[in-house]
């Protein structure tokens, strides 16, 4: 770090030539938008500034008219978006601007690394989409970039101007700087000067900021001149400024007056997201609680889906003013993933978070929103499959977090739910829980699923065997949220879900009653090798039974009806959480010739010894580690040298 008084030169925190150079790379095609992410940015500036004047009327500093201004200068080639909003500190700066939006920017530069197969536009925009680097976009047109700032509230010699060529380092300097807000100056490359043209900037403005509530302002005589002397008399007087986009609330407007464009670009103004919205919902409600609602469904998840520490929700406005950017209490945390606004006519305008909490009206809204995010998504299931299933690959494991949160709306839930199944392996399309119904076999009463810490562990398990074998479809459940669904999911309009390694297996109708008899008879025929089995076993197991659920394995494990499943209880040994000590019990397929070699065995050495080793086998198929891996390879060894010894 050089440092030269109040000026200093660092590097940037994160790993900012690849961001740069992917921004640069993949958004080229559509240099425009620099443009629409400089003017959003300012406008959430100047949002920010009339929320924070609320209680300090004093950060207007006797200029209470927000305002975003773009500005041309030929001669320098430079184009400047000026805004007289909240500004920034000068360790807001090396916050925000130096380590591009901190916090993610590893998982960021980690995700474009993990991509296979080089430049994919395709791919590089769905990156860029998540992460929203737009200050960044900046960059496609300029090779140089200068940040002047000073936040609200500070005085004049509190000014801070940032500047960087995007190659690794940026200089940061203590300037003064007599009004409020953040200039953004872009000193265009050579091959850019198109944007120059204060008409071109304009129709820009117009296709994607018409719909911001802060007006955008150029200067007159830079597109009304129409000849040399018109601009030699615009020189001698000071600069007149005009509107040049509508400047209205779009949640404002009625719905019949927007296009598709018009939300689309508003979705892309409010979330910083490069792609479009799959799908939104636009309402007003008037009453004796008035509010109005424009939600939307992204493509792509964020990429802080998952971080439990960050906030997630949608804009809140009272009265067309903002209050707040992540309105966590308008929506559920299993809705984390759409964006929006909110705007009530009822609320107070000094509304705080505390209040959100403690207010009937955020819970009415709240109630009301989730309806319409349910609607809207049973609407796409039922009418586009298709753009359903893309969600479904997207949101799918937040949604599956709705039964456990939401009881009044589970049913509805449940419906959206999708699965993998035993009839559904090995094709794209997933399966609901009406789908499923709608093919349950004569005399079936149960939703049958199995739990797994991997969909081939779930695939593979001996415990379909005898479903596979009776043409009965089982969900394969293998996210780690899905044991959390099933402990809230009970049942589906009066299909109780019955988990098939759990308990004593209950096909109802479906089984087959010789079947049960000769199990009975087996047990009783074959006592001997059952309770010989169990004490050689001691502790390890709860008891030892014949199995109904096999076909091909010798052995499986099975724990009770009530107990948790073992791939819960290792789901939360991996996250550091204590799970109970249970032991299972161990179901035998008497068919297996290994079971039968078991049961001839004589020696009592070699029973011990085959038997743990049908123990092991099954903690393995259904996905456990052993407690000793060592002695089971040594019991293994000594089996499989004792055949070839005695050839056979």
């Amino acid at each position: 770090m050089t440092v030269d008084a109040h000026k200093e030169t660092l590097e940037f925190k994160a790993e900012v030539s690849q961001v740069l150079d992917l921004v640069i790379r993949s958004l080229y095609s559509n240099k425009e938008i620099f443009l629409r992410e400089l003017i959003s940015n300012a406008s959430d500036a100047a949002e920010k500034l009339r929320f924070e004047a609320l209680t300090d009327d004093q950060l207007f500093e006797d200029d209470p008219d927000l305002r975003v201004r773009v500005l041309v200068d030929k001669d320098a080639g430079t184009v400047t978006v000026s805004d007289n909003g909240i500004g920034l500190s000068r360790q807001e700066v090396i916050d925000t601007i130096g380590s591009i939006a901190s916090s993610g920017t590893r998982r960021f530069v980690e995700a474009l690394q993990s991509r296979e197969g080089g430049s994919d536009a395709a791919g590089d925009n769905a990156l860029i989409g998540q992460f929203g680097v737009g200050f960044y976009s900046a960059y496609i047109v300029a090779d140089k970039v200068t940040l002047i700032s000073r936040r609200a509230g500070l005085t004049a010699e509190h000014g801070v101007r940032w500047e960087s060529d995007g190659r690794g380092s940026y200089t940061l300097e203590t300037v003064e700087k007599p009004g409020r807000g953040t200039d953004v100056i872009l000193h265009l490359k050579d091959d850019e000067k198109e944007f120059l043209d204060a008409w071109r900037l304009r129709s820009v403005i117009g296709k994607f900021s018409d719909h911001i509530a802060v007006p955008v302002e150029m200067q007159k005589e830079q597109y009304e001149a129409e000849d040399e002397e018109k601009e030699a008399q615009a020189e001698d007087r000071a600069p007149e400024f005009e509107q040049v986009n509508r400047g209205t609330a779009l949640w404002m407007r009625s719905k019949s007056d927007l296009s598709d464009d018009d939300y689309k670009e508003f979705y892309k103004h409010i979330s910083h997201d490069f792609e479009e919205p799959l799908a939104w919902a636009h309402n007003r409600v008037e009453g004796t609680n008035e509010y109005t609602t424009l939600l939307y469904l992204p493509k792509r998840a964020p990429w802080d889906m998952w971080d439990r520490e960050q906030k997630h929700g949608v804009k809140l406005y009272v009265k067309r003013v903002f209050i707040m950017d992540e309105a966590d209490k308008l929506l559920p945390h299993w809705l984390r993933f759409v964006k929006g606004v909110v705007d009530s006519d009822d609320l107070p305008l000094n509304v705080s978070r505390e209040i959100l909490q403690h207010n009937r009206k955020i819970d009415t809204i709240r109630g009301a929103n989730v309806k319409r995010i349910l609607s809207l998504l049973e609407t796409m299931a039922k009418d586009e499959p298709e753009k359903y299933q893309q969600f479904w690959d997207e949101f799918g494991k937040v949604l599956k977090e709705g039964p456990g949160e939401d009881f009044a709306n589970r049913e509805r839930i449940g419906g959206l739910l999708r699965f993998s199944t035993t009839v559904s392996e090995g094709t794209e399309q997933s399966v609901s829980l009406d789908t499923y119904i709608e093919r349950m076999q004569e005399g079936q009463d149960k939703i049958y699923y199995i739990t797994a810490d991997s969909p081939a562990a779930a695939r593979h398990s001996p415990h379909l065997e005898v479903f596979r074998k009776k043409g009965v479809e089982v969900l394969l459940l293998s996210d780690r949220v899905d044991e959390w669904l099933v402990s809230h999911l009970h049942e589906y309009k009066g299909k109780h879900l019955q988990s098939v390694t759990k308990g004593k297996l209950d096909l109802g109708e479906l089984a087959d009653k010789e079947a049960q008899e000769k199990t009975e008879q087996a047990e009783k025929e074959h006592g001997d090798l059952l309770k010989r089995l169990k004490e050689s076993l001691g502790e390890r197991v709860q008891e030892v039974r014949v199995s109904t659920r096999l076909v091909d394995s010798p052995a499986c494990i099975v724990v009770g009806e009530h107990d948790m499943s073992a791939n819960l209880a290792r789901v939360l040994k991996a996250v550091g959480q204590e799970a109970p000590d249970m032991k299972p019990t161990l179901e035998l397929n008497l068919e297996h010739p290994l079971v039968k070699r078991l049961e001839a065995e004589s020696d009592g050495s070699r029973f011990d010894d085959l038997g743990m080793i049908l123990f092991d086998q099954a903690q393995l198929a259904e996905g456990g580690q052993l407690d000793d891996p060592a002695a089971f390879v040594g019991r293994l060894n000594k089996l499989m040298l004792n055949m070839f010894m005695s050839g056979g």
